[in-house]
C-alpha cells in the first residue's frame, strides 16, 4: 500500500465534530472505552499528500487578498471529469463554483420554485436534503426506495410518476450515488428515471457528491451522460470534500451544459453576496484533481471495499435481527434494527445508547426516513472497525 490507511489519528482538539461534538451525552460513554467516531460522514483517514503540498506552497507565500479562479483550477475539473467520469464537451462555462452542495441545491431550488411548491426526492433521504428545503420553505414529496428479492434498493418509476403529476412537481433532486442506502445506479436505471422526469418537464437536481467513493468494482454513471435531453435538463452537483476529506476547507461546484439552467441557477446562486470560493480550497482541488491525487483515491476505494466486505459479513453473521444492503458506493451502512429491536424489546433510542456506552458513535438514521435505522461510517482504519462490530458483537447485539 502507497499511502496510509491505517495510523489511527488523534482528532481530539483538532476541530473534529466527529470527536469533539458527539450526538450523545459524553457520561454515558464508559470510561474504560475509547470513543470511536462511526457516525458523521467525514473520514478518519489523512487526505491526500499532493493536497497537502498544494496547500502548504500556496501558504508559503504570506498574502491572501482577493484572487481570480485559475485556470489551473478549471483544467483540474475538466480533466478529473472526462478521466474518472468520461465528461464530453465539458468547458468551464458549464463549471460553476459553490460553497456547499446543499447551497447549490437550495439556489437551484429558488432559481425554479416558489416557497411552498412540492419537490420530490427518495427515501430514505439525505438528512442535509430535508433540513435545508423545510428551512426554505418548500414542500418534499417523498417517492420511497424499494428493495427487491435480492434486498438492492430500486427506484418505483410508477411511484414517481404518479407524485409527480398529484403534487403537480417541476424540480426533483436525485442522489447519485445514493446516500444512504448506498447504491451506485446502473445506466439502464438512470435513464428510466430521467424518462418519467422529461416527461413530467423536470428540472433535475443531482446531488453527485459521492461519485468518487465507488466500491467492489462498481462504476458511477453521470446523471448529464445517459441522454441529450439529460444533459440539458439537469443541474449536476459535485466536490472533492467526500473524496478527499475536505468538508472543513468548504468548496463545491456544479456543472450545466444548458444554458439557460445555467443563467438562472447563477442569478440565483448570486443574490446572497456569499458564494466565493477560498484560496485554499482552490490549491485543494486542484492537488487532489491530479495523477497523485487519482491514485490515491483508487486506493481508497480498495481499502473502503475491504471494510465494507468485512463489516457486511461480521454484520450478518452475528448480528441476528439486524438486515442490510452492502453498499456499492458511499463508506456509509445502512441498517435496519427492526427485527432486533422487537425481538429483544428494545427501542431503538435504547439501542444507539447502549452502542455509545461502549465507544461506538453511531448515527440515529430516523430522520433519514427509516423508523429503525442507524447509519454507520466505515472510512476509518481496519483496526478501529474491528474493534467496534466486536464492542457492538460482546456488549450490545449478544450481550
Amino acid at each position: 500500500m502507497t499511502y496510509d490507511f491505517t495510523t489511527v489519528m488523534d482528532r481530539r482538539g483538532k476541530d473534529a465534530t466527529a470527536i469533539d461534538n458527539i450526538p450523545y451525552d459524553r457520561s454515558i460513554v464508559k470510561e474504560e472505552f475509547s470513543l470511536i467516531p462511526m457516525w458523521v460522514a467525514d473520514m478518519n483517514f489523512a487526505t491526500a499528500p499532493s493536497i497537502i503540498r498544494a496547500m502548504q506552497e500556496r501558504i508559503d507565500h504570506p498574502l491572501f487578498g482577493y484572487f481570480p479562479t485559475s485556470d489551473a483550477y478549471y483544467d483540474a475539473v475538466i480533466r478529473w471529469q472526462e478521466t474518472r467520469n468520461g465528461a464530453v464537451g465539458l468547458t468551464r462555462d458549464c463549471i460553476g463554483y459553490e460553497n456547499g452542495v446543499l447551497g447549490c441545491m437550495i439556489s437551484a431550488v429558488n432559481a425554479f420554485c416558489s416557497q411552498g411548491d412540492a419537490v420530490l426526492l427518495h427515501s430514505p433521504t439525505y438528512i442535509g436534503f430535508t433540513s435545508s428545503l423545510a428551512r426554505n420553505g418548500y414542500q418534499m414529496v417523498h417517492s420511497p426506495l424499494v428493495q427487491d428479492a435480492d434486498g438492492v434498493w430500486r427506484m418505483d418509476y410508477e411511484d414517481m410518476d404518479r407524485k409527480l403529476k398529484e403534487f403537480h412537481i417541476h424540480v426533483a433532486i436525485f442522489c447519485s450515488p445514493h446516500n444512504p442506502c448506498g447504491r451506485v445506479w446502473e445506466r439502464w436505471e438512470i435513464e428510466k428515471a430521467m424518462e418519467v422526469y422529461a416527461a413530467n418537464h423536470c428540472v433535475v437536481i443531482s446531488d453527485e457528491i459521492w461519485s468518487d467513493i465507488v466500491l467492489n468494482g462498481n462504476r458511477h454513471i453521470p446523471t448529464q451522460s445517459v441522454s441529450e435531453d439529460a444533459k440539458k435538463r439537469t443541474i449536476a452537483i459535485y466536490a472533492p470534500s467526500k473524496t478527499f476529506n475536505l468538508a472543513g476547507l468548504v468548496g463545491s461546484y456544479h456543472i450545466v451544459y444548458d444554458e439557460y439552467l445555467r443563467d438562472r441557477l447563477n442569478a440565483s446562486a448570486s443574490k446572497p453576496g456569499y458564494n466565493h470560493m477560498n484560496v485554499l480550497s482552490m490549491h485543494a482541488l486542484i492537488g487532489g484533481y491530479g495523477e497523485e491525487g487519482a491514485a490515491w483515491v483508487d486506493e481508497l476505494c480498495g481499502v473502503l471495499s475491504a471494510n465494507v466486505n468485512y463489516a457486511y459479513e461480521y454484520i450478518c453473521e452475528k448480528f441476528d435481527g439486524v438486515s442490510l444492503f452492502k453498499p456499492q458506493g458511499t463508506y456509509m451502512l445502512y441498517l435496519n434494527c427492526e427485527e432486533w429491536c422487537k425481538a429483544h424489546g428494545k427501542s431503538l433510542d435504547e439501542l444507539l445508547q447502549a452502542g455509545a456506552s461502549v465507544g461506538v458513535i453511531w448515527q440515529d438514521g430516523r430522520p433519514f426516513h427509516h423508523p429503525y435505522g442507524i447509519r454507520l461510517n466505515l472510512a476509518l482504519p481496519e483496526s478501529l472497525l474491528r474493534e467496534a462490530l466486536e464492542r457492538l458483537d460482546k456488549y450490545v447485539f449478544n450481550a
